[in-house]
């Protein structure tokens, strides 16, 4: 499990761009899109954490030999 300094800085930016576009939606009164985007945002998160944790798994799985 290689997990280098690049994803986390890609979560961090999807973050950021998330925060930056949900502020400027809700300054402009279109609160229910700045949810929407919120909302996006999460779940690509937690796709990529997901992706993450799968590979955890079967990380655990091939050291443990439960193949």
């Amino acid at each position: 499990m290689n997990i280098d300094v690049n994803t986390i800085f890609q979560i961090a930016g999807i973050g950021i761009v998330v925060a930056m576009i949900h502020t400027i939606l809700k300054q402009a009164g279109k609160e229910d899109w700045a949810h929407w985007v919120t909302l996006i945002g999460f779940i690509v998160v937690l796709f990529m954490v997901a992706n993450f944790i799968q590979d955890l798994f079967l990380k655990i799985r091939s050291v443990f030999l439960f193949q």
